[in-house]
């Protein structure tokens, strides 16, 4: 490594290499740099491709000590006592019978998911209000964050100013979400993924900003916890929002778009009645 050059500044001699993206540095700073402008997180991807020619015994020790991980995972997970509970308890069917009462379709997901582990949400009977798990994520800038205990009756406007206000976000956030802090709200648009659908083809449903998740949620079906895809509208995306049109104007309603959400729709009243 004495004899290679730091691949940021080419000036210095490497001292560092990245375990990721292989990249040699030669201090904390060029680590940093390498980082920004590679988009790195700097963790080694221990399923990555070797081929055969380049396999050694250090990529066989790796696999090996991935496998020890795998298996005291898998044994940790079977001595686990709430993966062997009932998939459904109190606390769930009154979860889903209070959001049944607002119209909103909450499924559940079985014990061991990922989403069902870290999902917070619980309704407040004294208030009479849910506070929500809520999950944003930020395309563009290829962030996500979690926000807890959301009250369903808070502007989803207010919730976005701690990441979208220069004013008020974190000088972290503010700075990984700058092409968003530097945007005008107007530009900035909600979406939610239609849960109930072709697997093959995703399509979004259009927030109101201006309104709660109570009354943003009413007659949609969400997966445990809503999930909101701030985008912005000056970026040409490929994500089909129900209502628009992809080809034309994006204030023109695409007719074939809201005719197969009505057809939808009368196929779960049949479902269900």
């Amino acid at each position: 490594m004495s004899l290679k050059r730091c691949e940021i500044c080419n000036t210095e001699e490497a001292k560092y290499r990245c375990p990721c993206c292989m990249k040699y540095s030669c201090s904390l700073v060029c680590v940093k740099q390498h980082k920004t402008t590679y988009n790195c997180n700097g963790v080694r991807e221990k399923t990555a491709f070797v081929s055969i020619n380049q396999f050694s015994d250090l990529n066989l020790l790796s696999d090996y000590r991935f496998l020890e991980d795998v298996g005291r995972m898998a044994d940790r997970a079977a001595r686990d006592g709430a993966s062997h509970r009932p998939r459904t308890n109190k606390f769930v069917n009154v979860l889903r019978n209070r959001a049944r009462r607002y119209n909103i379709h909450l499924k559940i997901l079985p014990v061991g998911f990922t989403k069902r582990r870290e999902n917070s949400t619980f309704f407040n009977h004294k208030e009479k209000k849910f506070y929500w798990h809520l999950k944003l994520i930020f395309p563009h800038s290829h962030a996500k964050f979690t926000e807890k205990r959301v009250p369903d009756d808070k502007p989803l406007c207010d919730v976005l100013k701690r990441y979208v206000d220069p004013q008020e976000s974190d000088p972290v956030i503010c700075q990984r979400l700058k092409i968003y802090t530097t945007s005008p709200p107007s530009d900035i648009q909600l979406l939610m993924k239609v849960e109930i659908g072709s697997p093959n083809f995703n399509r979004y449903e259009e927030l109101d900003a201006s309104k709660g998740l109570l009354d943003n949620l009413r007659g949609k079906t969400i997966i445990e916890y809503p999930s909101l895809h701030v985008v912005l509208k000056k970026f040409k995306t490929d994500m089909a929002v129900l209502g628009y049109s992809k080809n034309k104007d994006a204030e023109k309603p695409s007719k074939d778009l809201v005719k197969e959400s009505s057809s939808e729709e009368e196929g779960e009243i049949r479902d269900s009645s």
